[in-house]
């Protein structure tokens, strides 16, 4: 028999999709509001992976990660993706277009979640609506991909970032007692 024990705590990262002119830092400022502060945010890499998003946004997105500095509780997945749903709503344009998509997950040793909206027969539902996608496994010293891997997060880009991520994330997941981090 297994006992229930505390989870570990993970990682919070958010993936954020967005319009080349717009300014993210507001958004950054309102998740860290949210989720406390923001250890970094990546780079920009152009999103051409797929036009599913090309309609309500237009050409040319950018994607890019946020890293927070405070573990979360992992069970707090759901809830953590309605806040991004009501952060992106603040901060649609004036026709009530979206401008900026927002894609939390958690990051532990052995893979990265990413949080949907959206059931299938790989995502096992969290509650309040809201699916857990399995998105990466970690295995022999690397992210390995899985069949329904979003290819942007299969790619070199996201991958090293997260890597350079989980790396931070074992170190603060050892250095400093889990009670004293959950938020």
């Amino acid at each position: 028999m297994s006992l229930p024990q505390a989870p570990e705590l993970v990682l919070l990262v958010v993936g954020v999709l967005h319009r080349p002119a717009f300014e993210l830092p507001p958004v950054a400022e309102r998740l860290a509001g949210e989720f406390g502060p923001v250890a970094e945010v990546s780079e920009a890499l152009p999103f051409d992976f797929t036009d599913y998003y090309a309609r309500e946004f237009g050409p040319g997105l950018l994607r890019r990660m946020i890293m927070f500095d405070e573990l979360v509780d992992p069970g707090r997945l759901a809830a953590i993706k309605l806040t991004t749903n009501a952060v992106e709503n603040a901060f649609r344009d004036e026709r009530g277009q979206r401008q900026v998509n927002l894609d939390p997950g958690v990051l532990s040793a052995w893979n990265f979640v990413l949080a949907t909206g959206k059931g299938y027969a790989h995502r096992p539902y969290l509650g309040s609506r809201i699916y857990a996608d399995l998105t990466l496994v970690w295995k022999n010293g690397a992210f390995e991909n899985l069949p329904w891997t979003y290819p942007d997060y299969a790619g070199e880009f996201v991958q090293r970032i997260l890597a350079r991520y989980r790396t931070r994330y074992l170190k603060k997941l050892h250095a400093e007692p889990q009670a004293e981090q959950a938020i």
